[in-house]
């Protein structure tokens, strides 16, 4: 009886030898940190490109602030000033008015001196017009006064208005520049920021996003990460002992200089971005 021909095993294909090594490894601590880094080179290149775009306003939305706040106290002196002014104006009336009430009494009280039957009605009358007569010297002392101090409040606002003019005549010219700043530049601000967005969740290490953030908003450049360049810390661009070297291209660990606080990457991550 013919022995059945046990079917040889197969041997694995090219294909199959590819696929198998194909298969995803685990990512090493190295490797991580090299690719957070890469994310946080990324994140600093995209929010530099912010930077330029809010260097290119200049100091033009701090100078618009600041004639906004001008214009805002000029306003108010002179809405205080009108003020003052319209109570200036009403005790001038005020004043007139007593003018022309003691002047009554006066024609009254000098009718009546005239038909007096003894002394004392004659004292009493002639005290009231004396009265009378420094109520009006009083009141056209005050009137001076106030038309004087009225005459100042006038003049005051009269500045404040041309200053007024003049200062809003600088806000609209500085607003429309900053206007046609922003009107250029808007969308790719907007696109750079939401790429910003994007890279912050990719670094996916909220400890290191914040520490990288505080180093960012305390330097004068911007600039939490940076490369090794000539031996060097690229941002204050102090020496890098050669050790501290090594361990930065050895991606096991984020480095920060010992001197600024910023992050030093290793310059061939940059090129790999």
């Amino acid at each position: 009886m013919a022995k059945k021909e046990t079917p040889a095993k197969k041997e694995p294909t090219a294909k199959k030898l590819e696929d198998a090594a194909s298969v995803a490894q685990p990512e090493t601590a190295e490797e991580r940190v090299a690719k957070r880094l890469t994310a946080l080179a990324r994140l600093q290149a995209t929010l530099s490109r912010i930077d330029e775009i809010e260097i290119l306003r200049g100091e033009l939305p701090l100078e618009v602030e600041n004639i906004e706040n001008d214009l805002a106290q000029l306003q108010t002196r002179l809405d205080n000033t009108a003020s003052s002014a319209k109570t200036l104006s009403q005790s001038v009336t005020a004043e007139r008015s007593k003018i022309a009430q003691s002047r009554e009494l006066l024609d009254k009280y000098k009718a009546q001196i005239d038909n007096v039957r003894n002394n004392r009605e004659y004292d009493n009358l002639s005290k009231e017009i004396e009265y009378q007569e420094l109520e009006i010297t009083l009141s056209e002392k005050k009137i001076r006064e106030y038309t004087q101090e009225l005459q100042a409040r006038k003049a005051d606002i009269a500045k404040y208005k041309e200053q007024f003019e003049l200062r809003a005549g600088d806000l609209k010219a500085k607003k429309s520049e900053l206007d046609s700043i922003i009107q250029e530049t808007h969308e790719d601000e907007e696109k750079l920021r939401k790429e910003a967005a994007k890279q912050e969740k990719e670094i996916q290490d909220p400890r290191v996003l914040a520490f990288f953030h505080r180093i960012r908003n305390g330097a004068r450049n911007g600039l939490a990460v940076v490369p090794i360049d000539r031996e060097s810390c690229g941002g204050c661009f102090n020496r890098i002992p050669p050790q501290r070297q090594l361990e930065i291209k050895l991606h096991k660990k984020e480095i920060i200089c010992e001197y600024c606080g910023r992050i030093i990457i290793d310059p061939d991550l940059l090129k790999m971005q």
